[in-house]
């Protein structure tokens, strides 16, 4: 079967946009142009994913993110922002969305977002114990993580913050998610003292990181392959 999603957007060229590449790959469209009539079809029908604009004519889009939170816990949810409003895009993941694409966009972008965000929700549901993208693997349950097959020595608190970041692959997380997650300190240059020490073990090239990737102004995201997690 085929995954539903439902695109709130009150901008009928974006909806026809997102109906002609997202019908095309697959995916099965419910459409809503404001917040009362998204409400009514996710009580109405099997939705397996959201994009929500936040610009609603009906509803501020970060209180209808919390409404479509507190009835729908596990629901996927992407956010269509606007260029350059950054506090939006962090309020917006604070709340639970699972991420966010900046108008315009690209449909590979966006395809791509939407791929990571149901493989998330997927491992969700059991957690798989070994995770692999390029040369790197990470495996949960004996805590071992390797480069090119060489294991990588983690500090304990180093281990944490890669074991966030590889359960929530693909999805970008929020200085304040992140900091939450691992109780470093309440200052974020620790978080970017600690992002640099990894990338220094990970990655080929630290100063041209391909794995651990900096979101501006926002927070972080590990590189998830097509494969997600195993």
């Amino acid at each position: 079967m085929s995954p539903t999603v439902l695109v709130i957007d009150d901008e009928p060229p974006i909806r026809r946009l997102l109906r002609v590449g997202l019908s095309t790959q697959g995916y099965s469209l419910l459409e809503a142009p404001d917040a009362g009539t998204a409400l009514t079809l996710l009580k109405r029908e099997r939705v397996d994913l959201v994009i929500l604009d936040l610009g609603l004519p009906d509803m501020g889009g970060h209180d209808l993110l919390r409404t479509i939170r507190a009835d729908h816990p596990d629901l996927p949810v992407v956010v269509l922002s606007s260029r350059g409003d950054e506090g939006g895009k962090v309020e917006a993941l604070d709340l639970g969305a699972d991420d966010y694409v900046t108008k315009p966009f690209g449909m590979g972008e966006l395809l791509a977002r939407l791929r990571a965000a149901l493989r998330h929700q997927l491992a969700a549901k059991g957690e798989r114990p070994v995770f692999r993208v390029e040369g790197l693997s990470v495996d949960l349950v004996r805590r071992i993580v390797r480069v090119d097959g060489a294991e990588v020595k983690l500090t304990p608190r180093e281990y944490d913050f890669l074991r966030i970041l590889v359960l929530h692959a693909g999805k970008v997380l929020t200085h304040a998610q992140l900091m939450r997650e691992v109780p470093a300190s309440s200052d974020p240059q620790y978080l970017r003292v600690y992002m640099r020490q990894l990338r220094q073990k990970l990655e080929a090239d630290p100063e041209r990181p391909r794995l651990l990737l900096t979101e501006t102004g926002i927070g972080y995201r590990l590189r998830a392959s097509d494969d997600g997690l195993g």
